[in-house]
């Protein structure tokens, strides 16, 4: 196991990003990340750590990351010109992102709406993302990637919607070195976010709404979708709009635009 490089990482990434800091362990990087929001870091700032103990994603479930097994970071944007209502894209945006990684990797991926990458013929998890809006003076954002780059080992539970985990090493990737993996994925995201935050959060004027379209995994399903408050609904997924909101249609016709919630995939749509 060889442990990420923080040096390497600032040199490659010193354009795109203010700040860049590597930590052996952590409760949560996106926790830490929003604390330092508050107390003013400044905008495109980055934590990795190469454990969490105690990370979350969707609905406070646990994300599991052994020390070494993955890739666990956050960063911290203060995008202006971008509404509050619009911040919900940026998952979305991370998720491209990680596709990116991924075709430079060699590994077969996949989007399940709203914040899961799935890579191999099984469809298996290979990442999560979770954006955390800030309250602070200005519009400021927390997005979380937890990559798995190595099998996580034997005891790891599937997650939401029963997906089996899985990891970049178990799919072909050309290498597991996280370093090179952190850097091609941050300048992959910088690149994006900013064509984002140049859109206004506008994801067809990113020209990224057609790309997670094509990429989406959960358009033409059949699903379950749990929203908050614990209340579910069940219908056909047909699209998602400029905002990165699921379109979902039930059997009656009645269309719903779902903001945030758990997707299970029942079964493609003939």
């Amino acid at each position: 196991m060889t442990e990420i490089n923080p040096a390497r990482l600032r040199t490659e990434l010193v354009g795109p990003y203010a700040a860049l800091d590597v930590v052996a362990t952590t409760g949560s990087t996106n926790a830490d990340l929003r604390a330092a929001a508050v107390a003013g870091a400044p905008d495109r700032s980055v934590l990795i750590a190469e454990e969490q103990t105690a990370g979350v994603g969707r609905r406070g479930r646990a994300w599991s990351s052994p020390k070494g097994s993955g890739l666990c970071l956050s960063v911290l944007l203060r995008p202006q010109g971008v509404a509050f209502a619009d911040l919900g894209s940026l998952s979305i945006v991370a998720g491209l992102a990680v596709l990116d990684l991924a075709a430079d990797l060699g590994v077969d991926a996949a989007l399940k709406w709203p914040n899961d990458v799935l890579a191999g013929a099984d469809r298996g998890k290979c990442a999560g993302i979770l954006a955390e809006a800030v309250a602070a003076e200005e519009i400021a954002v927390v997005l979380g990637i937890g990559l798995n780059v190595r099998p996580l080992g034997p005891g790891v539970r599937p997650g939401a919607g029963g997906l089996p985990p899985t990891s970049l090493f178990e799919n072909g990737a050309r290498t597991t070195d996280r370093t090179e993996i952190a850097t091609i994925l941050l300048t992959a995201f910088a690149e994006r976010e900013a064509r984002w935050r140049a859109a206004g959060g506008d994801l067809a004027r990113a020209g990224m709404l057609d790309e997670y379209r094509g990429a989406c995994a959960t358009l033409g399903q059949q699903v379950r979708v749990m929203l908050p408050g614990d209340t579910g609904l069940l219908g056909t997924a047909t699209d998602v709009d400029p905002a990165g909101q699921l379109v979902v249609v039930e059997e009656n016709g009645k269309r719903h635009l779902v903001f945030a919630g758990d997707v299970v995939h029942l079964r493609a749509v003939p």
